[in-house]
């Protein structure tokens, strides 16, 4: 089975400091749902891994979560994507969960899930706790620039192997290259 994980703010959408809380701050970084897109065509089955703590600090429920959600798979499907489950922790760094990356409670109820060995299966963020829950649970990591990975890059050390690009689309490219 091709399998592939994304983080999605930063990586599929534009984030923001202030979280996205309604389907209308929910705006796509250009050529990113396309990319997904072109993921469906060639076979994989596309895995959200987000952390939420706007929902533990009570910013956005379920519902708006929900509808952002829907929002963007009804773009996706327009361009003949998918994306085939979101995992997500709602809590914040207090909590000291399982599930909050670079924790990887995700990670492991995704192998669970779709009964997977995680080695070769691209793992895609834009922040370091992203690319360290990918790399602790056997996956392959890979930076896109866009959102935090800037930063990300210029900031401490990357875990061996992680390869970089400029967006999700440059990634996309070259796993379906």
């Amino acid at each position: 089975m091709k399998l592939i994980i994304l983080d999605n703010n930063g990586v599929i959408n534009y984030g923001s400091d202030a979280f996205i809380k309604t389907p209308e701050e929910w705006k796509p970084i250009p050529g990113s749902l396309a990319a997904i897109a072109r993921l469906t065509r060639a076979g994989y089955r596309v895995i959200i891994a987000t952390n939420q703590s706007g929902i533990g600090r009570g910013l956005l429920d379920m519902a708006s979560f929900n509808a952002i959600n829907a929002k963007m798979h009804k773009a996706l499907s327009q361009l003949g994507g998918r994306i085939d489950a979101i995992f997500f922790c709602p809590h914040t760094h207090l909590d000291k969960c399982h599930c909050r990356k670079p924790e990887i409670g995700m990670f492991e109820e995704i192998m669970q899930r779709y009964s997977v060995d995680f080695k070769n299966i691209p793992a895609i963020g834009d922040s370091l706790r992203d690319l360290q829950a990918a790399a602790q649970a056997g996956a392959m990591p890979i930076l896109v620039l866009t959102g935090n990975g800037k930063k990300t890059e210029s900031g401490d050390k990357l875990p061996a192997g992680t390869k970089i690009f400029a967006d999700l689309a440059a990634a996309v490219d070259s796993l379906v290259a």
